[in-house]
């Protein structure tokens, strides 16, 4: 059973005297508990929407967000179930999603009030994520990149949530740091047999800890599958362009290939597929009609 059930959700960006931008245009995914999934595609593409809409923190606007069989509300002034409190997210910026004024310590245990949990210190859990207990006493200021975004997984592991949701969490650090952050995440969360849904545009840390990848593109999932499979044998022509994408330490000095074309306006899709215009190996019936989504949502792989 998916402790995570997103089905054909739609979320809708609105401004005033603008057209909707529909950032999330009917995609599924689940996550089972103690799996890791990897949500990878382009600046823009919706994954921090849609992370967001299954923390509840911006409307759905169609389709539906199921946790452990319960519907995801909005959070708002009204209380909800507390079982919600079970999904916790790490945000990109550790900084900004750390409140300045208060010790650290004070905020890890925010987290271990909320679960209820009077047996375990703010300082174990740094020591948790690999920093002294000691430094529960500091302000966030205090703290290099890598050591706060390991905070902000220390406060998130606290409310002992059955879902982890990583919205880009690696990508304000330095190159030193994202391996071991993203590794740490993965490990945490499989030992606690919570599910983690990472986030991120670096599909190279993704390999390494994810155990299914899904594909996103222009507000909808084109590709998923296991790991292993996608990266070996990618089928949709948006995965293989940014497979390709990917530097290689060859030594050779080459660069990768760029996805051809541009984004196009997600406020204005294009008919059909939404990335034929983009696709080298598009037919006639790509623009016309919307591949149906199976593993693979192209119409060279049919679903069966």
């Amino acid at each position: 059973m998916s402790l995570l059930n997103v089905a054909d959700l739609v979320v809708d960006h609105r401004t005033p005297g603008r057209p909707a931008v529909r950032a999330v245009a009917g995609a599924s995914l689940t996550v089972a508990a103690g799996e890791v999934v990897g949500l990878v595609g382009e600046s823009g593409c919706g994954k921090s929407t849609l992370a967001r809409a299954v923390c509840g923190l911006v409307p759905a606007a169609g389709g539906a967000v199921a946790f452990e069989d319960r519907p995801v509300t909005r959070l708002g002034l009204r209380r909800r179930d507390p079982a919600l409190t079970r999904i916790q997210m790490v945000f990109q910026d550790p900084y900004a999603s750390l409140n300045p004024r208060r010790r650290v310590g004070a905020q890890i245990g925010d987290g271990l009030a909320a679960a209820g949990d009077r047996a375990t210190t703010p300082g174990e859990m740094l020591e948790r994520v690999g920093l002294p207990g000691g430094m529960a006493e500091r302000y966030p200021h205090e703290f290099s990149g890598g050591q706060r975004q390991r905070i902000a997984i220390a406060r998130a592991l606290a409310a002992r949530p059955s879902l982890l949701i990583g919205d880009e969490p690696i990508s304000a650090l330095d190159a030193s740091a994202q391996a071991q952050v993203a590794t740490l995440m993965r490990n945490l969360a499989v030992e606690s047999g919570a599910g983690l849904l990472f986030i991120s545009h670096d599909l190279s840390v993704v390999r390494l800890i994810a155990d299914r990848i899904a594909v996103m593109y222009l507000g909808k999932i084109v590709e998923t599958g296991p790991t292993a499979r996608v990266w070996a044998e990618p089928r949709h022509p948006y995965t293989q362009a940014l497979l390709r994408a990917i530097p290689e330490p060859d030594g050779l000095g080459r660069l990768p290939e760029e996805l051809p074309g541009d984004v196009p306006d997600p406020a204005d899709p294009p008919q059909g597929c939404r990335f034929h215009p983009r696709c080298p190996v598009a037919m006639d019936v790509c623009a016309e009609r919307e591949p149906a989504f199976g593993p693979v949502a192209c119409w060279l792989h049919p679903p069966a």
